[in-house]
Formats: structure tokens, sequence, C-alpha cells
């Protein structure tokens, strides 16, 4: 078996850092629960096409504030600020068809939005226009054009296209690489408060790149992008101290930085700790604890989870079944529960999402048959009805989802409610 050579995020610059647009696209809703009042006053203005009026009050139906969540509400209104003209509504609407958000993902039509909204200069379309470009999402790939907007973007302070900027030199998706214009980019993403731009700047410490090798420095960066919630920048914390680079070997402080990036639903840290407990690092060896940290990793496709679990897998069975046996029983310790629920939690996310995108295509199609626009004459009449037939089956579909949808809602509000565990911080 193979440790991880470095710390997931920073190492390889094949693939981009994951965008953030999906959460970030949600920055314009009302931050706190609205009274009765707000919601009916936005619904009047909404009705007499106030397109702001009509954002404000989609955010409130796709985010579930004050009232039901409902992404059928929310694209209705999104689409009709959209049509206005209303950039933020057109970026949303791109965010979730590319993100499977209550329609079912198109790419292509994400694209057309976030190009309107792209073109009226509105940063967060800008930024996630630039990454479908990068990443080659409904469009060619195309570097310079990605990095044309993202300057745009980061021209109005945008700290997330600065450290994709900062991403780009570093790569050199467009040129050389130039780490002296990395640097310089992730240090103006970081004083806007980017945690990824601190955990990057940390490991080109680390690695000696654009400036002399200083672990010291690459740790400081770690920790500012740890405290604020950076599960990489832990992860990378604990790999420090576990292979005792530029730091003396703690593998306290390394399992309890793991533990703190796999509660956030690290894999990384998850393949760490299997590799922690299956060769006694700082604990008593601990095949079943191994067992479950190698499969937790397995399960989001870590490759070197995967490995893991498959060789680890076969060492166990060599023995006797006893062995397999008691190695194979359910974990129980905190912190496997909780990477598990939080595991649950993004799969219950992603069906809810699937179901209410079926739900809709569903409803749009039975919209369709009975709107089809036939002559009212005999043939037109048989066409009605045979439409009207095809129209409930559609219909019935979408209710069918619909109710799986609310049954695995009623099991995502159990699973969240359940209690988190959260690992003792080590003193820094």
């Amino acid at each position: 078996m193979k440790l991880l050579s470095k710390a997931a995020l920073a190492t390889f610059c094949v693939v981009a850092l994951q965008s953030p647009a999906c959460a970030q696209v949600q920055e314009s809703a009302p931050s706190a629960p609205p009274q009765a009042n707000d919601f009916y006053s936005l619904r009047a203005q909404s009705e007499s096409g106030d397109a702001q009026a009509q954002f404000a009050l989609a955010n409130l139906y796709f985010r579930g504030a004050g009232v039901a969540q409902d992404y059928t509400q929310a694209l209705i209104w999104y689409r009709q600020s959209a049509d206005q003209g209303f950039a933020p509504a057109q970026n949303q609407l791109g965010n979730m068809y590319e993100h499977n958000l209550g329609v079912k993902t198109d790419y292509a039509r994400a694209v057309t939005y976030y190009h309107s909204a792209s073109d009226q200069g509105y940063a967060l379309a800008q930024y996630n226009l630039a990454n479908m470009l990068e990443n080659a999402r409904g469009v060619r790939r195309d570097y310079r054009q990605a990095l044309a907007l993202y300057r745009k973007a980061a021209d109005q302070n945008f700290a997330d296209a600065e450290q994709e900027i900062g991403y780009f030199y570093q790569c050199a998706f467009v040129g050389k690489p130039d780490y002296a214009q990395a640097i310089s980019w992730y240090r103006r993403a970081a004083s806007h408060g980017n945690s990824n731009a601190e955990n990057q700047l940390g490991y080109m410490a680390g690695e000696g790149w654009g400036q002399p090798q200083d672990y010291a420095e690459a740790l400081s960066w770690y920790y500012k992008a740890a405290a604020h919630g950076n599960a990489d920048a832990q992860e990378n914390i604990g790999y420090l101290f576990q292979h005792g680079t530029g730091v003396p070997t703690d593998y306290r402080q390394a399992m309890a930085w793991f533990f703190k990036a796999a509660g956030q639903g690290n894999s990384n840290a998850e393949n760490q700790l299997g590799w922690m407990y299956q060769f006694g690092q700082g604990v008593q060896p601990d095949n079943g604890k191994a067992l479950a940290w190698y499969r937790l990793a397995a399960d989001q496709g870590n490759q070197n989870g995967i490995n893991n679990l498959r060789a680890f897998t076969a060492i166990l069975k060599q023995y006797d079944d006893s062995v397999w046996d008691a190695a194979n029983q359910s974990a129980t310790d905190a912190a496997i529960v909780q990477a598990q629920r939080k595991e649950r939690i993004q799969d219950l996310v992603r069906r809810i999402n699937e179901l209410d995108a079926d739900a809709a295509e569903q409803d749009n199609f039975a919209d369709q048959l009975e709107h089809n626009g036939k002559k009212d004459d005999a043939m037109g009449k048989i066409f009605n009805a045979l439409g009207t037939v095809g129209a409930i089956q559609y219909r019935q579909r979408a209710l069918k989802d619909r109710a799986e949808s609310a049954t695995l809602r009623g099991q995502l509000a159990q699973t969240e409610n359940q209690s988190q565990f959260t690992s003792n911080l080590p003193n820094e």
C-alpha cells in the first residue's frame, strides 16, 4: 500500500479546484427568515412585475427561509426575474441547471444563463462562466477566455476569482508557470478571506515554489485556512505532523486534525485515519476502525482509499473467518459515526435533488401534452384526448417522485438533527 505523497488539493494541477459557486450563488438571499408580512409583501411586489422582488421571493423558496423549500416555485420566480434581464436571477438559474437543483442538469443551458448575467458585468456569473470554460462543461475548454473572465470578476474584488487566477499561474494553464504571480494573486485572495488561497500559499511555501522553502510559513498559512474551516488545510496540517515534515512527528496532533477534516467529509483525511489505525500510529492497531475509515474514503471515490481498502481486505481474509468477521462489524467510534452521517446527508441531498428535478421534468412533459395547440376539430380532439391521457401518466410519476422526495427530506431532517461528533482541537 502507498501513502498519499501530498495533500490532494494542493498536489495536482490536472483538475481545477472545486467550484464554490453552488454555495455562493445564494448570497443575495435574505439571511434571516422573513416575517409573514414580508413574504406577502414580496409576493405582491413580485406579482406586480418587480424583478428584484421576484428574485428575493425565489430565494426564499430556494433556501426554505420562512417557507417550505420549493424549487419549482423558486424556478418560476427566478425565470420571471431573469426574463426582465435581472443578472442575479440569470446567474442563479445557471447554477440550478449546472447543479441539478430542481431541474435536470443541463450544462449548455447553464452556460447560456451565466453568459447573459456575465455580459452585464455580474462578477459571480463571470466567475461561474469561467469555471465552465475551465472545466469544459457545456462548452469547449478555453483557458484563455476563462482567465479573462476570472480577471473581470477579480477586478471587482471577487476573492474566488483571484484565487483561481493564482491557480492558473501556478499550474501554467496559460503560458509557463509563474509562481511569483501565483503567490501575488493568492495573497490578494487571502486578504479577502479566501481560505483556499491560504491553503495554497501554505503548500507553495512548503514546496519552496517561488520562494525559499519554509515549513514554518507553510504551517502558519495552513493554520489560518484551518481556522476558517478549510478541511484541506486541516488535512495538510495532519499530514505534516504524521510525517514529521518541518515539525516533530506527533501522531496525536495528526489524528486530531485528520478527525477534524474527516468530520467535514475530507476523503484524504479518512484514508489517512485508516492508515493510522491499521499500522498503530499513535493508537493501538484496530482492524475494524481501519476498515471503516478506508471504506468511507473509498465510498467517495478516493483512489488511495480504494486501493488501501482492497489491499487491507485481502490481508484480513488471509486469516480465518473470525478475523474478517471481527473487523467487519459496524463501527461505533464517534468520529466514524459522524463521518458516516456526513456521507449519508450528502447522499440524501443528491437523491432529493434528482427526484425534484425529475418531478419538474415530468410536469413539463405533462404541460406540453395538455397544451399541444391542436385545432378544435375531430382529429384535433382525438390528439388532445391522447395528450391528456399521456399527461396523467407524467403527473402521476411527478407525484410519486415528490412523495419519495418528501420521505427522504424527513430522513434528511432526522439525520441532520442527530448529535454531531466534534474532536478537541490540539493546542497550537
